[in-house]
């Protein structure tokens, strides 16, 4: 009897369907407070781009435009190579819904080469992840199950007086690292404006960027190990903020950074 697939690969599930469309389905797994959780749908919409057969290498960069809400039901996702060159490739991506557009993507993919390297990015300290009890609430959107997030300074329960902050992430039950993976985990820090005010505020990410510095073999090398991320708040003004986020791997690699816009209510 084979196992139960990960809800994580059930929540990127993909048909092909002709003309580089895609059909699935929004997934209550991964529910945040109203819709899905924004990293599972650019995981969605970065799994239709993977699964196209004229792919060139691998993901450089992901940007993702949320135009609308989804609701929980079918959805559909229509994929366009743009342009392809000798190492880079161009894509978008369209999620529609009841032929509303919800969200729309647009990718680089391209070929690494052994070239000099130096990353000048150092990564946060904190306790190590064996050390810290897996950070749990009630009330707290269904997504967060199946994540386990390790904090030093809750996210949840004190008012701080900067954003910054860092926390151990893995999938739960756990899972080997991939592309959709990490692009979903670079959405899992709390907004930073819940640290700054010490409550819930109303909130929308309008648009994610996430930049991979890692190829496909170092994803593999990192198993199911934790990722170490930090994130931190540049400016809140007029109604939106900035997040800035970065991923690390095992042996101190940086594997993701991800910028993002987000709508605030006050």
């Amino acid at each position: 009897m084979s196992p139960a697939p990960h809800p994580f690969d059930e929540a990127i599930r993909l048909e092909a369907l002709a003309d580089g469309e895609f059909a699935g389905r929004s997934s209550p797994a991964y529910w945040n407070m109203i819709g899905p959780y924004g990293g599972i749908t650019a995981a969605q919409l970065l799994q239709a781009m993977l699964q196209r057969p004229e792919r060139l290498g691998d993901p450089v960069s992901l940007t993702v435009n949320f135009a609308g809400p989804l609701a929980d039901g079918p959805l559909r996702i229509g994929t366009q190579l743009m342009r392809s060159n000798r190492s880079t490739q161009y894509w978008t991506a369209t999620l529609r819904q009841d032929d509303a557009v919800a969200a729309i993507a647009m990718a680089v993919f391209g070929t690494r080469r052994p070239v000099w390297s130096h990353t000048e990015a150092r990564p946060p300290t904190i306790a190590p992840h064996d050390s810290l009890p897996r950070a749990s609430r009630d009330g707290a959107p269904a997504f967060t199950q199946h994540y386990d997030l390790r904090f030093e300074r809750s996210p949840w329960e004190h008012r701080s007086t900067d954003s910054r902050g860092a926390c151990w992430i893995a999938d739960d039950p756990p899972r080997p690292l991939d592309f959709p993976a990490l692009a979903s985990a670079c959405d899992v820090f709390f907004p930073r404006i819940f640290l700054r005010r010490g409550k819930l505020v109303p909130i929308g990410t309008v648009s994610l960027n996430i930049y991979f510095h890692a190829d496909a073999a170092a994803l593999a090398a990192q198993g199911t190990s934790p990722l170490l991320g930090s994130a931190l708040c540049h400016i809140y003004q007029s109604g939106y903020f900035d997040q800035h986020g970065e991923l690390w791997g095992r042996d101190d690699r940086l594997l993701a950074t991800t910028h993002q816009i987000v709508w605030y209510r006050e």
